[in-house]
């Protein structure tokens, strides 16, 4: 095979808790990852040398480049040296909560090993994505999980949500790194798990909403306050649960029914925000 395309699915936070700061700097969460159907395209091409490509100008192309990283680890393990050329086609927004770069990384481990024929399995795949980020394992094995450590030790959950999906971001990037800094501590030793929370209570929205957080809702809605304004947007919509996702600053909605009136009533809502009816 020389050439490949690969979808490169986006994620939600279904409930978020930050519980406790490790030795090593990160912190240990707490979340429940679902898979969107709202994905980037990367399309990979056996070529004479290595070359990365994208339609956005937001994408770094130094070592920032989650991409690019996950193309050298790749090529580290397996001791490869031959040329691919990627291309990356953007639609998930950038610094929206939505995990874009881990799911490109991911989606590049994917696409490097049946490009090239490695045959590593899922765990393997998991483990040289968690050298990139913590979500990337998720990545690896999609659907919807409950994740803990750092986000990745993902524990697959098999469910369909009943629901219809509306993701606004109000174009704010925000800054994970920022957001863990100024985050605000709670306690939720007492709490259900948030796995225990959602498979019991997905049918019953009003619980999610008064069951599920994000820790990151308050430090974010604080400083950026048309973030708020989005979620309490989503709710006079009629949506029945609705979470900001990630560390921001993209917010999602859950809604029964999305009907043509509907949807066009829903995106009139957010002029100036970037709007996906996933239905």
């Amino acid at each position: 095979m020389d050439r490949l395309k690969l979808l490169s699915p986006a994620k939600i936070n279904i409930g978020l808790r930050v519980l406790r700061k490790r030795d090593d700097g990160y912190h240990d969460i707490e979340t429940i990852f679902h898979e969107v159907k709202l994905f980037d395209e990367i399309e990979f091409e056996i070529s004479d040398s290595v070359e990365f490509e994208t339609d956005s100008d937001e994408i770094p192309g130094d070592a920032r480049n989650l991409c690019l990283k996950a193309l050298r680890i790749f090529y580290e393990s397996f001791g490869i040296h031959s040329g691919v050329k990627i291309f990356l086609r953007k639609r998930i927004p950038v610094g929206a909560g939505l995990g874009g770069g881990s799911s490109n990384s991911a989606t590049v481990l994917k696409g490097l090993n049946i490009l090239f024929n490695v045959g590593a399995d899922e765990s393997l795949l998991c483990e040289l994505g968690s050298l990139i980020g913590s979500d990337v394992p998720f990545f690896i094995i999609g659907g919807t999980a409950y994740a803990t450590g750092r986000g990745e030790i993902i524990e697959p959950i098999q469910v369909e949500l009943p629901f219809k999906i509306v993701i606004v971001y109000p174009n704010i990037k925000i800054s994970t790194s920022w957001a863990y800094a100024n985050l605000k501590l709670k306690d939720h030793s007492n709490e259900p798990s948030l796995k225990e929370i959602f498979i019991k209570n997905l049918n019953h929205p009003d619980k999610l909403r008064d069951l599920i957080e994000n820790d990151f809702e308050e430090i974010v809605f604080e400083h950026y306050p048309e973030v708020k304004d989005v979620k309490v947007k989503l709710y006079e919509l009629g949506s029945e649960f609705a979470l900001m996702s990630g560390s921001g600053s993209s917010v999602f909605g859950f809604f029964r029914e999305i009907d043509d009136e509907k949807e066009k009533e829903i995106r009139s809502a957010f002029v100036g925000c970037k709007v996906f009816v996933l239905r």
